[in-house]
């Protein structure tokens, strides 16, 4: 499912209209997504939650030259299933 298809199962399951729907929906992701960039963690229960995960710079090889480089500290985002969604999604 994209963005798109959740925006029409949204407008057809509330019986509104499709820009409604939209801008509900880019609402919701929008301040999941500032709530991330801010390191905050986000949990909805029965689904999973969200964490931003920090990871230290190291230093690997540059796999066509074999140099070694310098991998710079990053940030990335963290999903973990929460219980009830690993139950249904496995029957």
């Amino acid at each position: 499912m994209n963005k798109s298809e959740l925006i029409d199962v949204l407008a057809q399951e509330m019986k509104m209209p499709l820009r409604e729907a939209g801008a509900i929906t880019g609402t919701i992701l929008d301040a999941m997504v500032e709530a991330l960039a801010a390191g905050d963690a986000i949990e909805i229960r029965g689904f999973g939650s969200f964490v931003v995960k920090e990871y230290e710079s190291y230093y690997g090889r540059n796999p066509k030259t074999g140099a070694k480089i310098k991998v710079p500290p990053k940030k990335l985002p963290f999903f973990k299933v929460g219980k009830e969604l690993k139950e249904r999604v496995n029957g």
